[in-house]
Protein backbone atom coordinates (compact mmCIF):
# COMPACT_ATOMS: atom_id res chain seq x y z
CA UNK A 1 0.00 0.00 0.00
CA UNK A 2 1.76 3.28 -0.75
CA UNK A 3 0.32 6.95 -0.70
CA UNK A 4 -2.18 6.25 2.20
CA UNK A 5 -3.14 4.15 4.33
CA UNK A 6 -6.32 2.82 5.68
CA UNK A 7 -7.30 5.97 7.33
CA UNK A 8 -6.12 8.27 4.54
CA UNK A 9 -2.88 9.10 6.87
CA UNK A 10 0.42 10.32 4.44
CA UNK A 11 3.32 8.20 4.35
CA UNK A 12 6.55 10.31 4.94
CA UNK A 13 9.10 8.66 2.98
CA UNK A 14 11.95 6.57 3.79
CA UNK A 15 12.15 6.50 7.65
CA UNK A 16 8.21 5.28 7.74
CA UNK A 17 7.65 1.90 8.37
CA UNK A 18 6.95 -0.57 5.14
CA UNK A 19 3.59 -1.55 6.32
CA UNK A 20 1.52 1.06 6.60
CA UNK A 21 -1.44 -1.48 7.96
CA UNK A 22 1.50 -2.43 10.89
CA UNK A 23 1.55 1.15 12.15
CA UNK A 24 -2.13 1.32 11.54
CA UNK A 25 -2.45 -1.33 14.09
CA UNK A 26 0.53 0.02 16.42
CA UNK A 27 -1.78 3.54 16.45
CA UNK A 28 -4.64 1.45 17.81
CA UNK A 29 -3.19 -0.31 20.46
CA UNK A 30 -1.98 2.47 21.83
CA UNK A 31 -4.68 4.49 21.68
CA UNK A 32 -6.66 1.10 22.87
CA UNK A 33 -4.14 1.16 26.26
CA UNK A 34 -4.33 4.86 27.17
CA UNK A 35 -7.67 4.95 26.62
CA UNK A 36 -7.85 2.23 29.09
CA UNK A 37 -5.62 3.82 31.40
CA UNK A 38 -7.95 7.01 31.15
CA UNK A 39 -11.08 5.18 31.62
CA UNK A 40 -9.58 3.06 34.75
CA UNK A 41 -8.31 6.42 36.80
CA UNK A 42 -11.27 7.77 36.44
CA UNK A 43 -13.28 4.79 37.85
CA UNK A 44 -10.56 5.28 40.47
CA UNK A 45 -10.92 8.88 41.31
CA UNK A 46 -14.97 8.41 41.46
CA UNK A 47 -14.46 5.33 43.98
CA UNK A 48 -12.30 7.67 46.21
CA UNK A 49 -14.22 10.66 46.19
CA UNK A 50 -17.23 8.53 46.90
CA UNK A 51 -15.80 7.63 49.81
CA UNK A 52 -14.17 11.24 51.08
CA UNK A 53 -18.61 12.24 51.58
CA UNK A 54 -18.86 13.56 48.12
CA UNK A 55 -22.43 12.70 46.99
CA UNK A 56 -24.43 13.06 44.00
CA UNK A 57 -23.84 16.02 41.42
CA UNK A 58 -27.34 18.84 41.52
CA UNK A 59 -27.37 18.28 37.86
CA UNK A 60 -26.87 14.35 38.16
CA UNK A 61 -30.91 14.04 39.65
CA UNK A 62 -32.40 16.32 36.76
CA UNK A 63 -30.59 13.81 34.61
CA UNK A 64 -31.82 11.04 36.04
CA UNK A 65 -35.81 12.93 36.47
CA UNK A 66 -35.14 13.18 32.56
CA UNK A 67 -34.56 9.68 32.22
CA UNK A 68 -37.73 8.78 33.36
CA UNK A 69 -39.57 11.38 31.29
CA UNK A 70 -37.65 10.19 27.80
CA UNK A 71 -38.52 12.42 24.87
CA UNK A 72 -37.03 14.05 22.24
CA UNK A 73 -36.23 17.35 24.01
CA UNK A 74 -35.83 19.37 27.18
CA UNK A 75 -35.66 22.88 28.45
CA UNK A 76 -32.07 23.23 28.86
CA UNK A 77 -30.10 20.19 27.01
CA UNK A 78 -30.69 17.58 24.31
CA UNK A 79 -32.46 14.47 24.54
CA UNK A 80 -29.34 12.04 24.66
CA UNK A 81 -28.11 12.97 28.34
CA UNK A 82 -31.69 11.54 29.09
CA UNK A 83 -30.86 8.34 27.00
CA UNK A 84 -27.41 8.20 28.78
CA UNK A 85 -28.62 8.48 32.31
CA UNK A 86 -32.20 5.92 30.97
CA UNK A 87 -29.39 3.41 30.06
CA UNK A 88 -26.75 3.85 33.03
CA UNK A 89 -29.55 3.27 35.34
CA UNK A 90 -30.35 0.10 33.46
CA UNK A 91 -27.08 -1.13 33.16
CA UNK A 92 -25.27 0.00 36.19
CA UNK A 93 -28.31 1.30 38.68
CA UNK A 94 -28.17 4.54 41.02
CA UNK A 95 -25.08 4.43 42.51
CA UNK A 96 -23.01 7.39 42.54
CA UNK A 97 -20.00 4.89 40.78
CA UNK A 98 -22.85 2.97 38.59
CA UNK A 99 -24.51 6.73 36.69
CA UNK A 100 -21.30 8.13 36.09
CA UNK A 101 -19.99 4.74 34.18
CA UNK A 102 -21.23 5.75 30.72
CA UNK A 103 -19.39 9.55 31.42
CA UNK A 104 -16.11 7.66 31.79
CA UNK A 105 -16.27 5.80 28.85
CA UNK A 106 -16.49 9.08 26.77
CA UNK A 107 -13.26 10.48 28.33
CA UNK A 108 -11.68 6.57 27.30
CA UNK A 109 -13.09 7.09 23.78
CA UNK A 110 -12.10 10.84 23.79
CA UNK A 111 -8.31 9.95 24.31
CA UNK A 112 -8.85 7.29 21.77
CA UNK A 113 -10.33 9.25 18.72
CA UNK A 114 -7.15 12.05 19.99
CA UNK A 115 -4.68 9.02 19.50
CA UNK A 116 -6.22 7.92 15.60
CA UNK A 117 -6.66 11.61 14.82
CA UNK A 118 -2.76 12.15 15.41
CA UNK A 119 -2.43 9.28 13.26
CA UNK A 120 -4.27 10.60 10.70
CA UNK A 121 -2.93 13.74 10.48
CA UNK A 122 0.30 11.90 9.69
CA UNK A 123 1.72 11.24 13.33
CA UNK A 124 3.64 8.15 14.57
CA UNK A 125 3.99 7.02 18.21
CA UNK A 126 5.43 10.11 19.34
CA UNK A 127 2.88 12.30 18.41
CA UNK A 128 -0.21 10.14 19.33
CA UNK A 129 0.96 9.23 22.94
CA UNK A 130 1.78 13.16 23.47
CA UNK A 131 -1.38 14.26 22.25
CA UNK A 132 -3.31 11.74 24.32
CA UNK A 133 -1.69 11.99 27.46
CA UNK A 134 -2.42 15.75 27.08
CA UNK A 135 -5.88 14.77 26.95
CA UNK A 136 -5.84 12.67 29.76
CA UNK A 137 -3.59 15.33 31.52
CA UNK A 138 -5.95 18.55 30.88
CA UNK A 139 -8.18 19.16 34.20
CA UNK A 140 -11.40 20.07 32.55
CA UNK A 141 -11.19 16.70 31.17
CA UNK A 142 -11.24 15.19 34.39
CA UNK A 143 -13.78 17.11 35.87
CA UNK A 144 -16.48 16.47 33.08
CA UNK A 145 -16.23 12.64 32.25
CA UNK A 146 -16.32 12.63 36.95
CA UNK A 147 -20.01 12.73 36.60
CA UNK A 148 -23.35 12.17 34.71
CA UNK A 149 -23.36 15.36 32.10
CA UNK A 150 -24.10 15.73 28.10
CA UNK A 151 -20.57 18.19 28.29
CA UNK A 152 -18.93 14.43 28.80
CA UNK A 153 -19.79 13.53 25.36
CA UNK A 154 -19.38 16.85 23.64
CA UNK A 155 -15.57 16.51 22.56
CA UNK A 156 -16.67 12.92 21.72
CA UNK A 157 -18.28 14.25 19.06
CA UNK A 158 -16.38 16.97 17.90
CA UNK A 159 -13.44 14.98 17.63
CA UNK A 160 -15.07 12.30 15.62
CA UNK A 161 -16.52 15.17 13.45
CA UNK A 162 -12.58 16.49 12.59
CA UNK A 163 -11.55 13.08 12.44
CA UNK A 164 -14.62 12.15 9.40
CA UNK A 165 -13.56 15.74 7.58
CA UNK A 166 -10.17 14.71 7.80
CA UNK A 167 -11.02 11.23 5.87
CA UNK A 168 -12.64 12.73 3.34
CA UNK A 169 -10.20 15.46 2.46
CA UNK A 170 -7.18 12.67 2.86
CA UNK A 171 -9.75 10.84 -0.29
CA UNK A 172 -11.75 8.60 2.18
CA UNK A 173 -14.70 10.30 1.17
CA UNK A 174 -17.62 7.85 1.79
CA UNK A 175 -16.48 6.91 5.15
CA UNK A 176 -15.04 10.47 5.75
CA UNK A 177 -18.58 11.85 5.53
CA UNK A 178 -20.80 9.06 6.93
CA UNK A 179 -18.84 9.64 10.11
CA UNK A 180 -18.95 13.41 10.03
CA UNK A 181 -22.81 13.42 9.43
CA UNK A 182 -23.43 10.46 12.28
CA UNK A 183 -21.17 12.71 14.74
CA UNK A 184 -22.69 16.06 14.03
CA UNK A 185 -26.43 14.49 13.96
CA UNK A 186 -25.86 12.97 17.45
CA UNK A 187 -23.42 15.53 18.48
CA UNK A 188 -26.53 18.11 17.79
CA UNK A 189 -29.03 15.89 19.98
CA UNK A 190 -26.77 16.15 22.73
CA UNK A 191 -26.23 19.81 22.85
CA UNK A 192 -27.38 22.57 21.35
CA UNK A 193 -23.82 24.05 20.99
CA UNK A 194 -22.56 21.51 18.43
CA UNK A 195 -24.70 24.25 16.47
CA UNK A 196 -22.12 26.37 16.78
CA UNK A 197 -18.95 24.25 16.45
CA UNK A 198 -20.19 23.19 12.80
CA UNK A 199 -20.99 27.19 11.84
CA UNK A 200 -16.75 27.28 12.70
CA UNK A 201 -15.91 24.07 11.25
CA UNK A 202 -17.92 25.18 7.79
CA UNK A 203 -15.96 28.41 8.05
CA UNK A 204 -12.50 27.31 7.85
CA UNK A 205 -13.81 24.79 5.13
CA UNK A 206 -15.03 27.52 3.12
CA UNK A 207 -12.31 30.03 3.46
CA UNK A 208 -9.58 27.82 2.53
CA UNK A 209 -8.50 25.08 0.06
CA UNK A 210 -10.41 22.84 1.75
CA UNK A 211 -13.58 23.62 0.79
CA UNK A 212 -13.05 21.38 -2.64
CA UNK A 213 -14.17 18.46 0.02
CA UNK A 214 -17.82 20.19 0.44
CA UNK A 215 -18.87 19.17 -3.45
CA UNK A 216 -19.68 15.61 -3.56
CA UNK A 217 -22.83 13.95 -3.11
CA UNK A 218 -21.38 12.08 -0.01
CA UNK A 219 -21.02 15.89 1.44
CA UNK A 220 -24.74 15.95 0.64
CA UNK A 221 -25.13 12.72 2.01
CA UNK A 222 -23.41 13.39 5.12
CA UNK A 223 -25.25 17.16 5.86
CA UNK A 224 -28.60 15.06 5.01
CA UNK A 225 -27.69 12.76 7.50
CA UNK A 226 -26.86 15.04 10.11
CA UNK A 227 -30.30 17.19 9.47
CA UNK A 228 -32.40 13.89 9.43
CA UNK A 229 -30.68 13.04 12.92
CA UNK A 230 -31.07 16.21 14.70
CA UNK A 231 -34.53 17.24 12.89
CA UNK A 232 -36.82 15.18 16.11
CA UNK A 233 -35.26 17.64 18.55
CA UNK A 234 -35.96 20.45 16.13
CA UNK A 235 -39.45 19.27 15.66
CA UNK A 236 -39.87 18.82 19.60
CA UNK A 237 -38.43 22.31 19.84
CA UNK A 238 -41.55 23.63 17.63
CA UNK A 239 -44.04 22.10 19.27
CA UNK A 240 -43.10 23.17 22.69
CA UNK A 241 -42.77 27.04 21.63
CA UNK A 242 -39.11 27.06 21.58
CA UNK A 243 -38.00 26.31 24.95
CA UNK A 244 -34.80 26.13 25.15
CA UNK A 245 -34.35 29.46 23.21
CA UNK A 246 -36.76 30.99 26.38
CA UNK A 247 -34.39 29.55 28.82
CA UNK A 248 -31.24 31.45 27.14
CA UNK A 249 -32.89 34.34 26.48
CA UNK A 250 -33.86 34.56 30.42
CA UNK A 251 -30.29 33.05 31.60
CA UNK A 252 -29.03 36.45 29.74
CA UNK A 253 -31.77 38.78 30.74
CA UNK A 254 -31.03 37.34 34.37
CA UNK A 255 -27.22 37.94 34.33
CA UNK A 256 -27.63 34.01 35.24
CA UNK A 257 -23.31 33.54 33.80
CA UNK A 258 -20.35 35.23 35.07
CA UNK A 259 -19.30 37.49 31.68
CA UNK A 260 -15.69 37.18 31.15
CA UNK A 261 -13.68 39.90 29.34
CA UNK A 262 -11.51 39.01 26.05
CA UNK A 263 -8.35 38.53 28.59
CA UNK A 264 -10.39 36.66 31.43
CA UNK A 265 -11.88 33.97 28.98
CA UNK A 266 -8.13 33.65 26.96
CA UNK A 267 -6.27 32.86 30.25
CA UNK A 268 -9.30 31.01 31.29
CA UNK A 269 -8.64 28.38 28.74
CA UNK A 270 -5.23 28.16 29.22
CA UNK A 271 -6.17 26.79 32.82
CA UNK A 272 -8.95 24.73 31.97
CA UNK A 273 -6.61 23.00 29.03
CA UNK A 274 -3.77 23.07 32.00
CA UNK A 275 -1.21 25.49 31.29
CA UNK A 276 2.09 23.29 30.02
CA UNK A 277 -0.56 22.07 27.85
CA UNK A 278 -0.62 25.27 25.90
CA UNK A 279 2.69 24.08 24.63
CA UNK A 280 0.85 20.77 22.81
CA UNK A 281 -2.47 22.76 21.49
CA UNK A 282 -1.29 25.93 20.54
CA UNK A 283 1.70 24.65 18.37
CA UNK A 284 -1.11 22.40 16.98
CA UNK A 285 -3.33 25.79 15.95
CA UNK A 286 0.06 27.46 14.71
CA UNK A 287 0.91 23.92 12.59
CA UNK A 288 -2.42 24.32 11.05
CA UNK A 289 -3.08 27.92 10.46
CA UNK A 290 0.90 27.52 8.87
CA UNK A 291 -0.56 24.65 6.52
CA UNK A 292 3.09 23.13 5.76
CA UNK A 293 3.57 20.02 8.32
CA UNK A 294 -0.27 19.01 8.29
CA UNK A 295 -1.81 18.33 5.09
CA UNK A 296 -4.79 20.24 4.55
CA UNK A 297 -5.13 21.19 8.19
CA UNK A 298 -5.32 24.74 7.38
CA UNK A 299 -9.44 24.69 8.07
CA UNK A 300 -9.19 23.44 11.14
CA UNK A 301 -7.03 26.33 12.32
CA UNK A 302 -9.48 28.84 11.21
CA UNK A 303 -12.00 27.15 12.17
CA UNK A 304 -10.57 28.02 16.36
CA UNK A 305 -9.84 31.30 14.94
CA UNK A 306 -13.70 31.77 14.19
CA UNK A 307 -14.97 29.59 16.92
CA UNK A 308 -13.45 31.79 19.56
CA UNK A 309 -14.01 34.78 19.48
CA UNK A 310 -17.83 33.57 18.75
CA UNK A 311 -18.28 32.29 22.16
CA UNK A 312 -16.60 35.56 23.53
CA UNK A 313 -19.26 37.46 21.95
CA UNK A 314 -22.50 35.47 22.99
CA UNK A 315 -20.52 35.21 26.70
CA UNK A 316 -20.34 31.51 26.63
CA UNK A 317 -18.65 29.69 29.64
CA UNK A 318 -15.39 28.96 29.18
CA UNK A 319 -15.61 25.28 28.58
CA UNK A 320 -17.73 25.65 26.16
CA UNK A 321 -14.91 25.62 24.33
CA UNK A 322 -13.19 21.83 25.50
CA UNK A 323 -14.39 20.35 22.70
CA UNK A 324 -12.20 21.52 19.87
CA UNK A 325 -9.16 21.17 22.05
CA UNK A 326 -8.49 17.05 21.40
CA UNK A 327 -7.89 17.91 17.82
CA UNK A 328 -5.51 20.81 18.36
CA UNK A 329 -3.91 18.32 20.36
CA UNK A 330 -3.38 15.89 17.74
CA UNK A 331 -2.13 18.59 15.57
CA UNK A 332 0.30 19.32 18.44
CA UNK A 333 1.48 15.76 18.54
CA UNK A 334 2.71 16.13 15.20
CA UNK A 335 4.06 19.50 15.62
CA UNK A 336 5.97 18.43 18.24
CA UNK A 337 7.59 15.37 16.50
CA UNK A 338 8.25 17.27 13.31
CA UNK A 339 9.90 19.78 15.15
CA UNK A 340 12.16 17.21 17.11
CA UNK A 341 12.44 14.79 14.26
CA UNK A 342 16.19 14.33 14.68
CA UNK A 343 15.74 12.87 18.05
CA UNK A 344 16.70 9.28 18.51
CA UNK A 345 13.16 8.54 20.06
CA UNK A 346 11.24 10.28 17.25
CA UNK A 347 13.66 8.53 14.70
CA UNK A 348 13.08 5.20 16.67
CA UNK A 349 8.96 6.10 17.29
CA UNK A 350 9.21 5.44 20.81
CA UNK A 351 5.98 6.50 22.60
CA UNK A 352 7.54 8.44 24.91
CA UNK A 353 9.99 10.66 23.20
CA UNK A 354 9.43 13.68 25.31
CA UNK A 355 10.14 12.32 29.03
CA UNK A 356 10.96 15.23 30.81
CA UNK A 357 7.88 17.39 29.31
CA UNK A 358 5.80 14.52 29.50
CA UNK A 359 6.83 13.73 33.12
CA UNK A 360 6.22 17.79 33.98
CA UNK A 361 2.86 17.17 32.22
CA UNK A 362 1.51 14.58 33.85
CA UNK A 363 3.26 15.88 37.72
CA UNK A 364 1.43 19.56 37.25
CA UNK A 365 -1.62 18.19 36.61
CA UNK A 366 -1.73 16.01 39.94
CA UNK A 367 -0.80 19.60 41.22
CA UNK A 368 -4.01 20.90 39.90
CA UNK A 369 -5.83 17.17 40.77
CA UNK A 370 -8.04 19.00 43.15
CA UNK A 371 -9.14 21.65 41.58
CA UNK A 372 -11.34 19.70 39.14
CA UNK A 373 -11.68 16.31 40.68
CA UNK A 374 -12.67 16.42 44.56
CA UNK A 375 -9.80 14.17 46.14
CA UNK A 376 -9.33 15.99 49.41
CA UNK A 377 -12.07 16.30 52.04
CA UNK A 378 -13.56 19.60 52.04
CA UNK A 379 -11.57 20.49 54.90
CA UNK A 380 -8.31 19.91 53.52
CA UNK A 381 -9.71 21.40 50.03
CA UNK A 382 -9.72 24.75 51.39
CA UNK A 383 -6.18 24.53 53.67
CA UNK A 384 -4.20 22.92 50.36
CA UNK A 385 -6.37 26.26 48.05
CA UNK A 386 -5.19 28.26 50.19
CA UNK A 387 -1.92 27.07 51.07
CA UNK A 388 -1.16 27.35 46.93
CA UNK A 389 -3.42 30.41 46.06
CA UNK A 390 -5.90 28.46 44.39
CA UNK A 391 -9.38 28.49 43.72
CA UNK A 392 -11.90 26.83 41.79
CA UNK A 393 -13.67 28.66 38.70
CA UNK A 394 -16.96 30.52 39.45
CA UNK A 395 -19.12 30.08 35.97
CA UNK A 396 -22.60 31.60 37.52
CA UNK A 397 -23.19 34.80 40.15
CA UNK A 398 -24.81 32.67 42.40
CA UNK A 399 -22.82 33.11 45.76
CA UNK A 400 -20.53 30.00 46.84
CA UNK A 401 -19.54 28.74 50.34
CA UNK A 402 -16.40 27.43 51.59
CA UNK A 403 -16.15 25.09 48.08
CA UNK A 404 -16.73 26.51 45.03
CA UNK A 405 -20.15 25.24 43.03
CA UNK A 406 -18.86 22.62 41.46
CA UNK A 407 -17.97 20.96 44.75
CA UNK A 408 -20.38 22.24 46.73
CA UNK A 409 -23.61 21.07 45.02
CA UNK A 410 -22.59 17.57 46.32
CA UNK A 411 -23.39 18.50 49.62
CA UNK A 412 -26.90 18.82 51.56
CA UNK A 413 -29.20 16.29 49.49
CA UNK A 414 -29.12 13.54 52.56
CA UNK A 415 -30.01 16.04 54.60
CA UNK A 416 -33.12 17.93 52.47
CA UNK A 417 -34.14 14.16 51.86
CA UNK A 418 -34.41 13.27 55.54
CA UNK A 419 -36.43 16.13 56.53
CA UNK A 420 -38.52 16.07 53.87
CA UNK A 421 -39.49 12.08 54.59
CA UNK A 422 -39.55 12.88 58.44
CA UNK A 423 -42.12 15.61 57.44
CA UNK A 424 -43.84 12.91 55.23
CA UNK A 425 -43.93 10.37 58.11
CA UNK A 426 -45.80 12.20 60.47
CA UNK A 427 -48.93 12.70 58.00
CA UNK A 428 -51.72 11.25 58.10
CA UNK A 429 -52.83 8.25 55.72
CA UNK A 430 -55.30 10.71 54.37
CA UNK A 431 -52.89 13.61 54.15
CA UNK A 432 -50.14 11.00 52.36
CA UNK A 433 -52.35 10.61 49.94
CA UNK A 434 -53.18 14.23 48.85
CA UNK A 435 -49.81 15.78 50.03
CA UNK A 436 -47.13 17.87 47.47
CA UNK A 437 -43.72 18.10 47.93
CA UNK A 438 -42.86 21.54 46.43
CA UNK A 439 -38.92 22.84 45.99
CA UNK A 440 -37.24 25.44 44.52
CA UNK A 441 -35.27 23.77 42.00
CA UNK A 442 -34.73 20.83 39.78
CA UNK A 443 -31.70 19.84 42.09
CA UNK A 444 -33.86 19.16 45.06
CA UNK A 445 -36.67 18.02 43.11
CA UNK A 446 -34.33 15.12 41.51
CA UNK A 447 -33.10 14.19 45.17
CA UNK A 448 -36.37 13.65 46.62
CA UNK A 449 -37.71 12.15 43.48
CA UNK A 450 -34.45 9.35 43.68
CA UNK A 451 -33.04 9.49 47.52
CA UNK A 452 -36.55 10.19 49.00
CA UNK A 453 -38.30 7.47 46.66
CA UNK A 454 -35.66 5.10 47.74
CA UNK A 455 -36.04 5.70 51.39
CA UNK A 456 -40.01 6.04 51.32
CA UNK A 457 -41.51 4.35 48.08
CA UNK A 458 -45.32 6.03 48.91
CA UNK A 459 -43.48 9.67 48.51
CA UNK A 460 -45.24 11.09 46.04
CA UNK A 461 -43.82 12.86 43.26
CA UNK A 462 -41.65 16.31 43.14
CA UNK A 463 -43.12 19.27 42.02
CA UNK A 464 -41.37 21.98 40.89
CA UNK A 465 -41.45 24.82 38.26
CA UNK A 466 -37.52 24.70 37.25
CA UNK A 467 -36.97 23.83 33.56
CA UNK A 468 -38.44 20.87 32.40
CA UNK A 469 -40.10 19.68 35.80
CA UNK A 470 -42.36 22.99 34.89
CA UNK A 471 -43.30 20.95 32.07
CA UNK A 472 -43.74 17.98 33.56
CA UNK A 473 -46.36 19.47 35.96
CA UNK A 474 -47.95 19.52 39.33
CA UNK A 475 -49.02 16.07 39.34
CA UNK A 476 -52.57 16.86 40.43
CA UNK A 477 -51.67 19.11 43.01
CA UNK A 478 -54.21 20.74 45.10
CA UNK A 479 -52.14 22.97 47.02
CA UNK A 480 -53.84 21.98 50.39
CA UNK A 481 -51.49 19.90 52.00
CA UNK A 482 -48.06 21.01 50.57
CA UNK A 483 -44.24 19.61 52.14
CA UNK A 484 -42.40 22.47 50.59
CA UNK A 485 -38.61 23.84 50.59
CA UNK A 486 -38.19 27.12 50.91
CA UNK A 487 -35.87 29.89 52.07
CA UNK A 488 -38.58 32.49 52.58
CA UNK A 489 -38.97 32.96 56.16
CA UNK A 490 -42.32 31.57 58.45
CA UNK A 491 -44.02 35.08 58.35
CA UNK A 492 -43.57 34.91 54.59
CA UNK A 493 -45.02 31.57 54.16
CA UNK A 494 -48.34 32.90 56.40
CA UNK A 495 -48.95 34.98 53.86
CA UNK A 496 -49.82 32.36 50.85
CA UNK A 497 -50.86 29.35 53.39
CA UNK A 498 -53.28 29.77 56.59
CA UNK A 499 -51.21 26.73 58.32
CA UNK A 500 -47.39 27.14 58.75
CA UNK A 501 -45.04 24.91 60.56
CA UNK A 502 -41.10 24.42 60.32
CA UNK A 503 -40.27 21.21 60.32
CA UNK A 504 -36.39 21.38 59.67
CA UNK A 505 -33.69 23.45 58.85
CA UNK A 506 -31.61 22.41 56.11
CA UNK A 507 -27.37 23.95 57.19
CA UNK A 508 -24.96 22.21 55.46
CA UNK A 509 -21.99 24.08 55.72
CA UNK A 510 -20.73 22.88 52.16
CA UNK A 511 -24.09 22.75 50.30
CA UNK A 512 -24.49 26.58 48.22
CA UNK A 513 -25.70 29.60 50.80
CA UNK A 514 -29.20 28.89 48.62
CA UNK A 515 -29.78 25.55 49.79
CA UNK A 516 -30.03 27.22 53.74
CA UNK A 517 -33.89 26.46 53.69
CA UNK A 518 -36.60 25.84 55.71
CA UNK A 519 -38.71 22.63 55.14
CA UNK A 520 -42.26 23.49 55.59
CA UNK A 521 -45.52 21.95 56.44
CA UNK A 522 -47.77 24.10 55.00
CA UNK A 523 -51.97 23.68 54.78
CA UNK A 524 -54.96 25.59 53.47
CA UNK A 525 -53.33 28.17 50.48
CA UNK A 526 -55.39 31.66 50.88
CA UNK A 527 -57.70 32.04 48.76
CA UNK A 528 -55.75 35.02 47.45
CA UNK A 529 -52.84 33.41 46.61
CA UNK A 530 -54.23 31.12 43.95
CA UNK A 531 -51.79 29.00 42.25
CA UNK A 532 -51.34 29.80 38.14
CA UNK A 533 -48.93 27.01 37.39
CA UNK A 534 -48.08 29.39 33.68
CA UNK A 535 -47.12 31.86 35.84
CA UNK A 536 -44.72 29.88 38.35
CA UNK A 537 -42.05 29.19 34.87
CA UNK A 538 -38.88 29.31 35.92
CA UNK A 539 -36.39 28.77 32.68
CA UNK A 540 -33.17 29.56 34.30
Amino acid sequence: MTGEDALGGPERGADSPPDSQATLSTAVRLASFLAVAKLLFQFALTAWTSQLGYGYFRDEFYYLACGHHLAWGYVDHGPLVALQAWAGEILFGTSVFGIRILSAFAGALMVFLTGLLARLLGGRPPAQVLAMLAVIATPEYLALDGFLSMNSYEPVFWTACVLGLFMALHGRVRGGWLLFGLSAGIGLLNKPSMAFFLVAACAGLLVTGARRVLFSRWAALGIALLVLIALPNVLWQFENHWPTLEFLRDGELRHKNVHLNPLQFSLAQLKMMQPLNAAVWIAGLVSLLRGHSIRDGRWLGVAYLFFFPLMLVLHAKDYYLAGIYPALFAAGGVAWERRFEQSQRVVNHRPLAFPRFQGALLGTSLLLLPLCSPVLAPSSWVRYTAALHLHGDQLEVQESGPLPQFYADRFGWDELTNEVVGAYRTLSPEDQHRVCLLTGNFGEAGALDLLGHAMEPSLPPAVSAHNSYWMWGTHGCTWEVVIGVYDASPAEMAEHYESVTVMGRLDNPYAMPYEHKYVYLLRSRRASQKVIWDEWKDYI
